[in-house]
């Protein structure tokens, strides 16, 4: 899995101390207004983070069904999904697919949950926006740590959808944690004679260790 480090940056990105302007339906006349619209999204979820995933009086379930609620409504899922199983993908039944999908998802949900309730105080400050091509918005932030640490660098990859915007990945220094995941997820395969099912035991694994 992760490094401890990319680990702590991407759960502590969701959470933010600042003041955050409601999401409205973003326009999309020209490309200020929807990095405008971009950096708000990516406020947002810090807020919505921070209320509903930080609270100590929640249960270890309730805590992982808030944070799949937040998943799903803040990132492209399935894109994230299919892109980490990569050229892999197309080699899978339709039965391998819905449980990889599923897996993939509970795997995403133990791992990062949980971690919400060692929140520390720190602050994710949004700086800057920008597009890169037709269909991506880059939303620049800095992770202040607390104990005098250097702040992180988080990077958001996101992209339109109807009147939103959805996640479609997150890069740490500089450094994508959609391609770690898909080399990890691609070594696994290849030490398993090429093999998807290589890859579905592992997740049920690490899926049943975390339950």
């Amino acid at each position: 899995m992760l490094s401890r480090r990319l680990f702590l940056a991407f759960t502590s990105a969701f959470l933010s101390s600042a003041t955050i302007i409601p999401v409205a339906a973003f326009a999309k006349e020209s490309n200020e207004d929807t990095e405008a619209g971009a950096k708000i999204f990516i406020g947002k979820l810090a807020e919505d983070a921070l209320i509903s995933l930080t609270k100590s009086e929640l249960s270890i379930v309730e805590r992982r069904e808030l944070f799949r609620d937040l998943m799903r409504r803040y990132f492209a899922f399935n894109v994230i999904a299919k892109w980490v199983l990569g050229r892999y993908w197309k080699r899978t039944t339709d039965v391998e697919k819905d449980e990889y999908l599923t897996l993939f998802e509970k795997l995403m949900v133990i791992t990062y949950a949980d971690r919400f309730e060692a929140y520390t105080g720190e602050k994710l400050i949004v700086k800057k926006a920008e597009t890169r091509g037709k269909s991506n918005i880059l939303v620049h932030s800095l992770l202040e740590r607390t104990n005098g640490q250097e702040p992180i660098a988080v990077i958001w990859r996101l992209r339109p959808k109807d009147s939103t915007f959805k996640i479609v990945d997150v890069m740490v220094e500089g450094l994508s944690m959609g391609i770690t995941q898909q080399k990890e997820f691609s070594s696994v395969i290849r030490k398993n004679n090429n093999k998807v099912e290589g890859l579905l035991s592992e997740l049920r694994k690490r899926v049943n260790v975390g339950t």
